[in-house]
């Protein structure tokens, strides 16, 4: 296996992890089988991200839209969530690895909330890397939030509409004191960025893989970041300008 360059590591990377029905439909299985097996790659994802040095990771958990699947699947799916946060959340201890969430968790089962909150709670000292998780998230909801927490402020006259620019926005985001991702990996060959990541996704580098989520192992994710150190990012300047 090759080996990605460490100093030319992108800081904050994010995965749409998509196709694990598709996976299961493939094989004559029903989507929850997919799902069972997309859960394992995240654990391996996790590892491995750990271990090369990324700093941040989102993951695409649950979107907002992922509600109006078939209620059969979004509770199986709220069910190995809560599963994956107790059987995981000491490992998270262990590797010094931080939960956090973005997205409107309030929205999830009583049960998986506490459980959420528990493991955040328990890993909030941790120094390592930052495991983000997108749950019940939609990237327009988002905006609207940020806005509506904007007017208030102003109305109150804690901040004025003057003061307003792009750090002050950012900081009414859910990923407030975050970088913006630099890499987004969508995997299952969709091109599109499925109402994630808005406002932070303005320079992220887009990488798309035919690969099924079910099926993205370590080797994928440092064949993503080997390509991704073969781009050159100019944030608008010209090539010149950035020798």
């Amino acid at each position: 296996m090759s080996y990605v360059n460490k100093d030319l590591l992108p800081k904050h990377v994010a995965i749409i992890m998509d196709g694990n029905g598709r996976w299961a439909e493939k094989r004559s299985l029903n989507r929850i089988a997919g799902h069972q097996k997309g859960i394992k790659r995240v654990k391996e994802v996790i590892r491995a991200s750990k271990e090369i040095g990324i700093e941040v990771l989102t993951l695409y958990a649950f979107s907002t839209e992922n509600w109006n699947r078939p209620q059969l699947e979004t509770s199986a799916l709220m069910a190995l969530l809560k599963r994956f946060l107790i059987a995981e959340g000491k490992e998270l201890i262990t590797n010094n690895i931080r939960l956090n969430t973005i997205g409107t968790i309030e929205d999830l089962p009583n049960q998986v909330t506490e459980t959420l909150q528990d493991v955040i709670c328990k890993t909030k000292d941790n120094t390592g890397m930052i495991l983000n998780a997108a749950l019940s998230y939609s990237g327009r909801s988002e905006i609207i939030r940020a806005v509506k927490k904007i007017a208030s402020d102003i109305k109150e006259g804690t901040i004025t509409p003057q003061q307003i620019d792009e750090t002050i926005f950012s900081n009414y985001l859910f990923t407030s004191g975050l970088p913006d991702p630099d890499l987004l990996i969508r995997t299952s060959g969709e091109h599109r960025i499925s109402n994630f990541l808005l406002w932070q996704m303005a320079y992220t580098e887009l990488y798309i893989t035919d690969t099924l989520w079910p099926d993205f192992t370590e080797k994928d994710l440092i064949r993503a970041l080997e390509d991704y150190q073969k781009r050159e990012r100019r944030f608008g300047l010209t090539r010149q300008q950035i020798k």
